[in-house]
């Protein structure tokens, strides 16, 4: 049994050696201008030498040097067609209105509707006005000349026929062409703005993956170093306080890892492990306890005081846990000893939230507070409810940090 191909369907074909003769065009257009001036070159010498002339003419007794300038006159400047189709038109008036004069009547004067062609194809539509004047205007020495009424009604009447038909045809081809080139261009500029927009997201996700990161590991780090540091000296007084830290640093060490873990899983191509962990419940308020637990653990005295009732969405309860988890980290980095911390949470009616968190250390170096993640993301975070949050030390006399968070009422949907 032989595995027989269907046959091409006959359209398809010819708009393959369309494509192909388009293409040979466009890489080398002055060798298919040649082939087409050669052509209509060797047709009008063949019509002059042949006599073919004689069946239509007006004047068989034209001298034969007059027709064969007459029929290179009309074929030598289609070489120039497309790029100057205005010129050649021009050139081609003073042949054309010989032509007529003499009587010669020669065919090769048709030609003429290539240029019509050509301005209706690449020039404005105005150029065809003059164009239909100047080809026309053979027609009136004709009629004048040689002619009577009848002749000038059937000669005027083919003329205008064909510079229609010839002007019909440049419009259409200019219109398809203009709107295939549209076409690409459209395709064109929806790749670069979908390529822009796979590079923005791509950013926003390596901006999203930085700030989780940092809020959770920057966090648990930070709190192991305040237990190792505590724990160390805690070693030579009392073990029985080095164990408990030692506890802590596990317990906060597989926290950050299961953290970690869970951020690492949404990143996975896995199906099932990306929809467990978004199944994963994020931290709320209702966490707070523990991480403030874990804190104190670290050597930090942590005060909280709440006003009101928490009425939040778990998107908002997720941006005030992670700037009070920010804040106290940055509070474990660069206060120094003896600094304490004081957590105030006030809860309004109509769902609008102020948070203020407050240490009593030295405050955050310039470079801390102006580099790093932490205190854009922790502004990342409040833009995205519409709130704001300062961030900066506490007026004096008093010493230390201060960070300021207010989220305004929630807008129903």
């Amino acid at each position: 049994m032989t595995d027989e191909r269907p046959a091409e369907p006959l359209t398809e074909y010819v708009q393959r050696i369309n494509r192909r003769v388009r293409a040979f065009d466009r890489r080398h257009p002055l060798v298919w201008d040649l082939l087409l001036t050669g052509f209509w070159v060797t047709a009008a010498l063949i019509d002059y030498v042949g006599g073919g002339w004689r069946t239509i003419t007006l004047n068989p007794d034209a001298p034969g040097r007059l027709l064969l300038t007459l029929s290179l006159g009309f074929t030598v400047p289609l070489l120039w067609r497309r790029t100057h189709p205005r010129a050649v038109l021009l050139a081609m008036a003073p042949v054309a209105l010989a032509n007529a004069w003499s009587g010669a009547a020669l065919q090769a004067a048709l030609l003429q509707l290539a240029l019509v062609y050509h301005l209706a194809l690449r020039r404005p539509l105005r150029h065809l006005w003059w164009a239909t004047l100047l080809i026309i205007a053979p027609t009136f020495v004709t009629v004048a000349r040689h002619g009577g009424e009848s002749t000038w009604t059937q000669q005027l009447g083919s003329q205008l026929t064909t510079i229609v038909t010839a002007t019909l045809i440049g419009i259409t081809i200019r219109t398809r062409r203009d709107y295939t080139e549209a076409l690409e261009d459209r395709a064109r500029r929806l790749e670069t703005e979908r390529d822009q927009q796979a590079r923005l997201a791509a950013a926003a996700e390596r901006a999203r993956i930085a700030r989780e990161m940092h809020d959770i590991i920057g966090h648990h780090l930070s709190v192991i170093t305040g237990l190792a540091d505590g724990g160390r000296y805690a070693a030579a007084k009392s073990p029985d306080r080095a164990a408990q830290a030692l506890d802590a640093i596990g317990t906060t060490s597989r926290e950050a890892l299961g953290e970690l873990r869970h951020l690492l899983d949404v990143l996975r191509e896995d199906d099932t492990a990306a929809r467990t962990a978004e199944l994963t419940p994020q931290p709320t308020l209702t966490d707070l306890d523990r991480l403030i637990t874990g804190v104190r653990k670290a050597g930090l005295p942590v005060r909280t005081t709440v006003h009101g009732r928490p009425a939040l969405a778990p998107g908002r309860q997720l941006a005030l846990y992670r700037v009070i988890q920010e804040s106290l980290t940055n509070t474990l980095k660069h206060a120094g000893p003896d600094a304490t911390s004081h957590i105030d949470l006030s809860y309004e009616d109509g769902g609008a939230v102020t948070l203020t968190v407050t240490d009593t250390g030295r405050g955050a170096p310039p470079d801390a507070a102006a580099d790093g993640r932490g205190l854009p993301g922790m502004r990342e975070r409040t833009a995205l409810y519409g709130g704001t949050l300062e961030a900066g030390p506490r007026p004096a006399p008093d010493h230390g940090w201060r960070v300021r968070l207010y989220l305004p009422e929630e807008k129903p949907q």
